[in-house]
């Protein structure tokens, strides 16, 4: 077996685990804390992270370590997991599903892994930048080569207010078919399964956007940041099926 299939293999096995303690926090009467930059947190998010950190420790000592909740351990190492314990806070202390757990590996500071990882509806979507699988099923952005056939989503619509041109978003949502607001990284999965055309997220973190890379290209989509430069680099990210990639970054940035 190949270290690329042992590293599929140990990402399956933390978001089972990260997957066990989250989903056992779902719609219960936790406390919802916030951190310095007003947004929630949780004792699911927390203590996904940590398990999560202890197996990555134990299996890997040599690799490194950034997470959302606990920071950076490690740093320098070959091989880094970037882990989102929860993608989605304010989604999952509501009640709903449009969440998951972002799980990525990044040898010498690029992403050779992405997971996304919805516990509730038990889906566990995973990426190498060459194939993308659903469950052990492949799976593939679909065909939309018009806007006018394009489903859009975002996270949250006031976000593209506060970071971006509000005035160019909104012109390109009134040439789209339809235009939603499931986002965080259940956006994503849905271009990557075929459900939806563009995600567009105008700010991101290091942890928000590692995963994605290798689930979108390996879903043979296009991924780029708001201005269609590299995602590694920038702190905002645009996913599409591809085919209209340049025209969705030329409407938002023109």
């Amino acid at each position: 077996m190949s270290e690329l299939s042992d590293f599929k293999l140990f990402s399956k096995h933390l978001a089972e685990v990260s997957g066990s303690v989250i989903a056992s926090y779902f719609r219960s009467n936790i406390q919802i804390d916030s951190k310095s930059d007003n947004s929630p947190v949780t004792i699911a998010d927390k203590s996904a992270e940590e398990l999560m950190r202890n197996e990555i420790m134990t299996e890997f000592p040599d690799h490194g370590i950034i997470g959302e909740e606990f920071g950076t351990y490690n740093d320098l190492a070959e091989y880094k997991w970037i882990l989102d314990p929860i993608d989605g806070t304010k989604s999952f202390i509501c009640g709903a599903v449009t969440f998951g757990t972002l799980i990525a590996l990044v040898k010498n500071d690029k992403p050779i892994l992405g997971v996304i990882n919805q516990p509730i509806l038990n889906e566990f979507l995973i990426g190498d930048n060459f194939s993308s699988e659903l469950n052990g099923q492949t799976t593939h952005v679909r065909n939309c080569d018009s806007l006018k056939d394009a489903v859009l989503l975002t996270t949250d619509h006031l976000h593209i207010k506060q970071y971006q041109d509000i005035n160019k978003f909104d012109n390109l949502t009134g040439k789209v078919k339809l235009y939603r607001n499931w986002g965080d990284c259940y956006g994503y999965y849905l271009v990557a399964t075929g459900f939806a055309d563009i995600m567009v997220d105008p700010i991101m973190n290091l942890w928000d956007k590692m995963a994605l890379i290798p689930i979108i290209k390996g879903a043979g989509g296009t991924i780029s940041d708001y201005q269609g430069g590299d995602p590694l680099s920038g702190t905002s990210i645009i996913a599409t099926g591809g085919s209209i990639h340049n025209e969705v970054v030329s409407i938002l940035n023109s």
